[in-house]
């Protein structure tokens, strides 16, 4: 005997943005460089290479307008400019299989005074950041407080960044 039907269970609405959501994006400064890509001018470069579903859901989750910190990995280990998402997610031309996607970003401005790591570990009000708790992460998410407090470091005005 079938049972009743079962009730389909309402879709959780995420609550709508009302800014844009802050990001870090890493790369070794050896294979894309923060003035390889401010060459890359108001195109921007595709963020392609992730193989990582995190870090790929995190590309997938991205909107227009979003931005982020451009991170420099290896012996660096700093941000060092501030980027904006200028395409949505889309497959990555550098992946046959078609598993991998990526977003295009352009480069907004320089961090005056690049945030070394080792600072970002030292400031309090950073211990739950991504890049504190999940370094090999290629791609993160960063909270307002987090965005505002790097920004404050790296001697920008957060408010005062437009894309």
């Amino acid at each position: 005997m079938a049972g009743k039907p079962k009730k389909a269970r309402p879709k959780k609405e995420e609550p709508a943005r009302t800014g844009p959501a802050f990001w870090l994006f890493k790369t070794e400064a050896e294979e894309h460089s923060w003035d390889m890509q401010k060459a890359r001018g108001k195109k921007g470069e595709p963020w392609t290479g992730v193989r990582n579903f995190v870090a790929r859901n995190n590309m997938k989750a991205m909107q227009l307008g979003d931005l982020g910190f451009f991170y420099h990995t290896g012996d660096d280990k700093e941000v060092v400019g501030i980027v904006e998402v200028c395409a949505l997610a889309h497959p990555d031309v550098s992946d046959d299989t078609g598993i991998w996607k990526c977003v295009d970003v352009r480069a907004v401005c320089d961090v005056p005074k690049p945030v070394k790591l080792s600072a970002v570990k030292a400031n309090p009000k950073l211990a739950d950041m991504a890049l504190v708790r999940t370094a090999r992460l290629s791609v993160q998410p960063v909270r307002p407080e987090e965005w505002a407090e790097v920004c404050r470091m790296g001697g920008l005005d957060p408010k005062s960044i437009r894309a």
